[in-house]
């Protein structure tokens, strides 16, 4: 596989950056955002009548996603994932696959983090074989939106780009269909953690490997970070605990083949929506 290249400039992330928030984030992990995931596309699988045996995990963390009887392959970005998860290390967009190779690819938790998701996205989707399944969760738009507030009134007239761009639910389908999926379906769940501080709201985003990744952030100042605990215990419930929301995107999406089921063809409809309207007149 390909060794991971120098950040581009035009790109959103830092890839170096993310490589060592990811090897930080191994020694401590803190796994309850993608454990629910887990079980989010746990019980997508579930709903699908027929057997997995080759399979990818793009962006593994330290394992967790297990299906008996299939054999895994695990890419992460992160050396440290990758060796706790018995995988490699590799930029999910940057790994092209022999196509046809999986029956079943999965993405669990770093969609959102990704230079290229459209590149990662066709990836997938090339490995697949016809007829393969795709199964994603990731952090979408209107996720940390409390969090995302403070720090807005904290730096007052100039803030700082601290927080990167978002997906949201109908951006993610689009996406879907434009890396040539079949079937695409998106929807999204709200998670909502109540915290007891602002500090341990950001240790938990250190330690899932989830804060700023943006390049030349400059870092946050004594000040800016008093100001912002402040505003963050403001909002916070009569029990002294503030809620912070999570929106985990899911993605299904299928390889094309012949015997999935086809659209109907416009103008094929054997009652025209005229007619049917009169009958309610």
């Amino acid at each position: 596989m390909p060794q991971n290249g120098p950040t581009d400039s035009a790109e959103i992330f830092d890839r170096a950056l993310r490589r060592k928030r990811r090897d930080r984030a191994a020694r401590r992990y803190e796994g309850f955002i993608r454990e629910h995931m887990l079980e989010g596309i746990g019980e997508r699988l579930a709903g699908v009548t027929r057997e997995f045996h080759d399979v990818l995990d793009m962006g593994s963390f330290a394992g967790g996603f297990e299906l008996p009887g299939a054999s895994i392959t695990r890419i992460d970005a992160g050396a440290a994932f990758a060796a706790q998860a018995g995988g490699v290390q590799a930029d999910e967009d940057r790994t092209p696959f022999p196509e046809n190779s999986f029956d079943l690819v999965v993405s669990i938790g770093v969609l959102d983090q990704i230079n290229d998701v459209p590149g990662a996205l066709s990836i997938a989707r090339r490995a697949l074989r016809p007829d393969g399944l795709f199964l994603g969760a990731f952090l979408g738009a209107g996720t940390l939106a409390t969090l995302r507030s403070v720090f807005l009134h904290a730096e007052g007239e100039r803030p700082v780009a601290r927080f990167h761009p978002q997906i949201d639910v109908r951006a993610a389908g689009d996406l879907l269909t434009r890396a040539g999926f079949a079937l695409p379906v998106a929807d999204v769940e709200t998670l909502t953690v109540r915290y007891s501080s602002i500090f341990s709201l950001l240790g938990d985003l250190r330690g899932m490997a989830a804060t700023n990744l943006l390049p030349g952030t400059p870092p946050l100042t004594r000040g800016t970070l008093a100001r912002a605990a402040q505003a963050f215990a403001e909002r916070a419930d009569p029990d002294g605990k503030t809620p912070e929301r999570f929106e985990i995107v899911y993605l299904t999406g299928w390889a094309p083949d012949e015997s999935q089921p086809k659209p109907a063809r416009r103008g094929s409809a054997v009652a025209s929506l005229a007619e049917a309207l009169k009958g309610k007149n």
